[in-house]
């Protein structure tokens, strides 16, 4: 590694930036401008106002000799006479010849070129003939003159170089600007389409955040800080043999710390760490994609070790089609045959790993996770409550919490949520905190988050008739009788009737953490379901809308439990659960097993129905004080069905286990609000993922 690593401070040197800019050049040409203008100015000739002056000085022998430039104007000197005569002129003589003389000061004492405008060249040279010859009579000398050919080469160029410097200048604005500015990077770039977008953390750049801020994901985060220890010290892995892996993707839902633990190799690692996304190699322009993938190798192994996150890969990864007759796919397909091909063409000496993370590894392409590119999956599962402790404690650090806050409680109130769910509640909580002018975050201000986030902001004010909110309240007390008399069911954190989000009453529970799930725990949770339902029968013999989002959710357990779990004695232990996704629109089964499916979810769902009708009908009078205690107070605790009821005899002082997504639900149930159809008489039952 030491070898490497003197190699990439060799590249970096080769490959450092050159001091050397174009704006120095810009300079340069300035500062001389600058330069020529002040020389110009310093030596320019003295310029006499009129011919009469001049043919004056001429008469008094001033006048050396006199040049005729381009016929529109003479040049010339003064004699030593003409230089004594200045020298020798009075205060008074001095302020006339400043008349006569376009000066500001005085005449320069080191031999002055004077100039003249001239308008009719033969009148001038004749006067000027008659002059010379006065002279001569006079036996003072007379006046040489000839005719001068000048060129101004500086205006010249600069009148030809000029359009041609406008158009330059344009043209690289142009291409700035299409760019995306001067630091837009090589990739965004017109003629860099095809390069490489991804965001380098070289040695001295690196993220601020480290493995300490990746609280939970033990398992995870120790198979990552093992790839980042073999970049740094590889010796101590391959004297027994092994060798360095080439990938690892993180698998994982959504907010379960998959690019945080990115973000963490890229701040801990020593090496050079490529960041980008999956999309970032998209382009609508054809081969770009494979062109970016060859460019982002290329730029790795140059600066091996190295490491290469691509986050989002179902972008470029998923599945490559059977059929490509229509050709939409190809690019796409591509990109990912030359992902495969890099993947597989450096060698294992060569330093670069792949880092990847998905939300759906089930659509990848077989090809791309097969060992040998991605040699390792890593699967990064909701934390339980354990973990959820510890991502409490990183986010609460930098809150202002009252003394004595519980955080083993704030982890055993959130089952089923992710590290961002909690880092949403810790937010806001503190947001609800300083709403109501307080000057630290309380206990009570977590629970009122955790009730903003799954059920949605209260409606203290909607307009609701007497009736209805009899309704509601009878609807949510069925729901939490059944619940409280059933022995699997989840237990019952708080029952309202006061409007949420898109609901009109609301119940809360808490789920048992656990891996798997029994028949007769469905079956409980469905009856629970259903009570809100069988309440409204029982006790207004009628029905309503309101149970929309209950129903959904037992159709979906119940179709579950038939056709994926196997809990169905007379459709037997099978199950058309596709987790590939390869069935498209087909069905795995004839249309008798359908129809039997269909059959014994009915069957299901009924009998369920039934049995919270008989449970509520048993407990009618216990009902009816909890729907009138709802109807007085619109708010509930579990405290309250104890009164009740009395306590469940098989509820469990301690929950544990490691939670499981499809069971653990909040349950948000409503009634119908007066609307139409169209706008949607129910709103949906809330569930965590």
């Amino acid at each position: 590694m030491a070898k490497s690593d003197n190699n990439y401070n060799k590249e970096s040197k080769k490959k450092k930036k050159n001091p050397f800019s174009v704006y120095w050049i810009y300079g340069v040409a300035v500062v001389a401008l600058i330069a020529f203008q002040f020389y110009w100015g310093s030596s320019s000739p003295v310029q006499i106002k009129s011919q009469a002056t001049f043919f004056e000085m001429a008469e008094k022998g001033m006048i050396e000799k006199v040049y005729i430039v381009n016929n529109e104007r003479i040049d010339f000197k003064l004699t030593e006479v003409g230089k004594e005569e200045i020298k020798k002129a009075t205060k008074g003589e001095k302020e006339k010849m400043k008349e006569a003389f376009k000066l500001s000061e005085r005449i320069p004492e080191k031999d002055p070129m004077f100039q003249m405008e001239i308008v009719d060249v033969g009148n001038f040279e004749t006067k000027l003939s008659e002059t010379s010859e006065g002279l001569k009579s006079q036996g003072k000398g007379d006046i040489p003159y000839e005719p001068k050919k000048e060129v101004d080469y500086f205006s010249s160029i600069l009148g030809f170089l000029l359009p041609i410097i406008i158009l330059i200048l344009l043209w690289v604005f142009i291409m700035r600007r299409m760019s995306g500015g001067a630091g837009g990077g090589g990739g965004s770039q017109i003629f860099n389409i095809g390069k490489s977008k991804a965001q380098i953390y070289d040695k001295g750049k690196s993220t601020n955040t480290t493995f300490k801020d990746v609280a939970g994901l033990e398992g995870a985060k120790e198979e990552i800080v093992e790839i980042v220890e073999f970049l740094k010290n590889p010796k101590k892995y391959t004297e027994l043999g092994a060798k360095i892996p080439k990938g690892a993707l993180l698998v994982g839902p959504p907010g379960t710390g998959k690019t945080l633990l990115a973000l963490a190799v890229a701040g801990e690692a020593q090496v050079p760490f490529f960041s980008l996304s999956g999309s970032d190699f998209v382009e609508m322009f054809v081969g770009v994609g494979a062109s970016r993938v060859r460019d982002l190798f290329k730029q790795a192994k140059e600066k091996a070790p190295a490491i290469i996150f691509i986050d989002e890969i179902d972008a470029i990864g998923r599945a490559r089609g059977k059929n490509n007759s229509f050709g939409s796919n190809d690019e796409r397909e591509n990109t990912l045959n030359q992902l495969l091909t890099e993947m597989d063409g450096f060698g294992t000496n060569s330093g670069v790993i792949i880092l990847a993370a998905t939300n759906r590894a089930d659509v990848l392409d077989g090809a791309l996770m097969r060992a040998g590119r991605f040699d390792r999956q890593i699967y990064v599962d909701m934390p339980d409550v354990n973990e959820r402790k510890a991502i409490f404690a990183v986010h609460l650090k930098p809150l202002k919490l009252e003394a004595g806050l519980d955080v083993e409680f704030l982890a055993k109130q959130t089952p089923g949520f992710s590290g961002a769910d909690i880092a949403n509640i810790c937010n806001e909580a503190a947001l609800i905190a300083a709403r109501h002018d307080k000057k630290a975050v309380q206990k009570q201000d977590f629970l009122d988050a955790v009730d903003r986030i799954v059920g949605g902001l209260e409606k203290k004010n909607k307009i609701i008739t007497k009736d209805e909110k009899r309704a509601i309240a009878f609807h949510e007390a069925g729901h939490a009788t059944t619940s409280w008399l059933l022995e699997h069911a989840h237990p019952l954190v708080k029952v309202t009737i006061v409007p949420r989000g898109q609901s009109l009453g609301a119940a809360w529970y808490l789920p048992e953490e656990r891996s798997i799930t029994t028949t007769e725990q469905i079956l409980d949770e469905m009856c629970s379901a259903l009570g809100g339902r069988a309440a409204e029968k029982l006790i207004f013999g009628k029905i309503s809308t309101g149970a929309l989002s209950d129903l959904e959710k037992v159709t979906k357990q119940a179709y579950a439990m038939v056709s994926m779990y196997g809990l169905n004695e007379k459709v037997g232990n099978v199950s058309f659960y596709d987790s590939q996704g390869q069935q498209g629109f087909t069905k795995p089964y004839s249309e008798d097993t359908a129809k039997t499916i269909d059959e014994e979810v009915s069957k299901m769902i009924e009998e369920q129905y039934q049995r919270a009708l008989k449970i509520l009908g048993e407990n009618k009078d216990k009902l009816t004080t909890l729907a009138e205690k709802l109807l007085t107070d619109e708010v509930i605790f579990k405290e309250d069905l104890e009164t009740i009821f009395g306590k469940r005899l098989w509820e469990k002082e301690e929950l544990n286990g490691t939670p499981k997504v499809e069971d653990i639900q909040t349950i948000v149930e409503s009634v119908p609000e007066e609307s139409t159809p169209e706008q949607g008489e129910t709103s949906e039952g809330k569930k965590m993922d």
